[in-house]
């Protein structure tokens, strides 16, 4: 009997090493050379099968985002409800001598919506709410974004992602997902600069959201139109320069540009719909901040709590966000940068001030749970965008696999992209036998590319996966081709 379960063990270690050493071939695939992967996949009940790298340090790009979202579903309760308090509000404070103050206040809703289509969380029925309680005349707008401490952006955010939909400034009173919209139409003959407008609904009274420098020209034919204009923000102007070429006879074009001051820029807008329903503003529109604190900090405050701003005057609006669960499924399906910040601060009151760190030591205390080596990750954001986060292929295998067997395992599944199917994975898994059968975060950043989650083998059982692929030269061939590639043959193969 010793001798036979020896062979049994010797023969089954064979065949994870056979199926190691096969996916390790297909992961350096011609072409992404120099490419270091990382790779763990374990059954549902937690045994390893494949483990390249699995205690390296990886750049993990929007996996983070995984991370932020268990610890929403693992510490801020029922999602499926409406939190009022997270509703944006109105309020009136009276000024000696002069008409009122009019406060626009957030209350951290990354949802809020102001566009002519809008059927709920809108801008104006804030404003309709204002009138209807006889608001006739004010002096100043305040846009107030002090539920969170002043952090727009994480440490290690690249600044040429700043200008883009990816690096929208994080605010507690956030409209439209703090971005605005360039409208691109190629020219009507060859070598013409093209037509490059803001967006109507971004221009409020004729005033234009920021200035614009456009170097756009249109020619015949291009191979990749959609890479070939940039955008930038002029050093600390207010000017926005575009430049590149389109194609002529190209379909118009809206490309996202985020705004530098969300809590000013939403302050505006409903300056703007309060002017259009004949209230009379004498004063200015104005924004209202709170710095940040060494007592943002838990490491640093010494048991005392950031301060909290006083509310004046009285709430004469309020709206009902949608629940956070739609939020956390655009999060993770559509890897919504912004919306994922929004949600660390929002973990961050759970036991602090709101700030960036507090939120990170909810996930913290969340991965002490989970039992995970503390050496196996370092997180700077909620959305990955940090160049300075770094966690392990084990340590987020480990964690999905913590996830499964939580009583929120199922509904945190159905927020993740489905391959060949929706969000970020519509386009990959396509055809093959994954189509529909593996459910995943994906993460990109330059010579980055990660993906992990679960997939549906070919015998019909559920694996648990995390795949990094870092330090991808510049001149390397598609390391997602290369990873797609292997996760297939370990489907066909389990």
């Amino acid at each position: 009997m010793r001798v036979f379960l020896t062979a049994f063990f010797a023969i089954t270690l064979s065949a994870c090493s056979t199926l190691a050493d096969r996916t390790s071939d297909a992961l350096h695939a011609p072409g992404v050379q120099g490419v270091r992967w990382g790779l763990v996949v374990m059954t549902m009940d937690g045994r390893e099968l494949i483990a390249i790298r699995p205690d390296e340090r990886f750049t993990p790009a929007s996996n983070t985002k995984i991370f932020t979202a268990a610890a929403a579903f693992h510490r801020l309760g029922d999602m499926t409800q409406p939190d009022p308090s997270m509703g944006t509000s109105v309020r009136v404070v009276p000024r000696d001598g002069k008409a009122p103050d009019l406060v626009l206040i957030g209350g951290g809703d990354a949802m809020l919506i102001d566009a002519a289509d809008c059927e709920r969380d809108c801008l104006s029925t804030l404003a309709d709410m204002v009138v209807a309680n006889g608001v006739t005349r004010i002096n100043d707008v305040i846009g107030d974004d002090r539920l969170y401490p002043d952090q727009p952006w994480a440490q290690g955010w690249s600044w040429e992602d700043l200008v883009t939909r990816s690096g929208a400034a994080t605010s507690a009173l956030t409209v439209n997902s703090n971005e605005v919209g360039l409208v691109v139409k190629p020219g009507a003959t060859l070598g013409a600069p093209a037509d490059v407008t803001w967006r109507d609904m971004d221009v409020l009274g004729g005033v234009y959201p920021y200035g614009l420098q456009s170097d756009v020209l249109t020619v015949a034919t291009v191979d990749d139109d959609e890479d070939l204009v940039g955008v930038e923000r002029l050093g600390a102007s207010s000017t926005v320069r575009v430049y590149g070429r389109v194609a002529i006879g190209a379909a118009l074009r809206t490309i996202p540009v985020a705004v530098t001051s969300p809590a000013e820029a939403a302050a505006r807008r409903f300056e703007y719909l309060l002017r259009e329903r004949g209230v009379t503003i004498e004063g200015a529109v104005m924004t209202a901040h709170r710095p940040v604190e060494l007592a943002d900090d838990p490491e640093l405050r010494g048991g005392a709590l950031a301060s909290f701003p006083r509310r004046e005057g009285t709430e004469i609006a309020r709206l009902l966000p949608p629940p956070l669960i739609e939020d956390v499924a655009l999060i993770m399906k559509q890897s919504q940068n912004l919306h994922a910040e929004l949600l660390l601060r929002r973990l961050g009151l759970v036991e602090g001030g709101g700030s960036i760190e507090d939120g990170l030591a909810i996930i913290e205390q969340m991965l002490t749970d989970v039992g995970v080596d503390r050496a196996g990750w370092d997180l700077s954001d909620g959305s990955g965008m940090s160049i300075y986060n770094r966690v392990t292929p084990r340590t987020v295998a480990r964690l999905l696999h913590w996830i499964s067997r939580q009583g929120w395992a199922e509904t945190f599944r159905t927020t993740l992209s489905v391959g060949g199917v929706d969000g970020t994975l519509r386009r990959r898994f396509a055809g093959t036998p994954l189509e529909a059968r593996v459910f995943a975060k994906t993460g990109t950043l330059n010579g980055v590319n990660a993906l992990s989650g679960f997939m549906l083998t070919k015998s019909g059982r559920m694996l648990i996966f995390s795949a990094f692929a870092n330090d991808r030269p510049s001149k390397a061939g598609s390391a997602i081709a290369a990873m797609d590639a292997a996760l297939v043959q370990i489907s066909e193969t389990n």
